[in-house]
């Protein structure tokens, strides 16, 4: 089983956050989690909000705006 570390550290990695894998961090984030797992998921935040890494989601969302 996947772990939100896991996949907060693949996005930190990569500096890109898919849909796949947002999709994943909310339906985990929905069921118990250990600390850990939570300052991940903080530290994704706080990266994104920097700009270190990138949401596809939010990619889709400004292309569909300007189309």
């Amino acid at each position: 089983m996947e772990l939100i570390r896991e996949i907060v550290e693949q996005a930190l990695t990569t500096g890109y956050l898919t849909l796949e894998a947002e999709e994943k961090l909310r339906m985990m984030l929905r069921h118990k989690y250990e600390l850990e797992d939570l300052e991940a998921f903080i530290d994704l935040q706080q990266a994104t909000m920097l700009g270190m890494v990138k949401q596809e989601s939010r990619e889709i969302f400004a292309a569909n705006q300007y189309s």
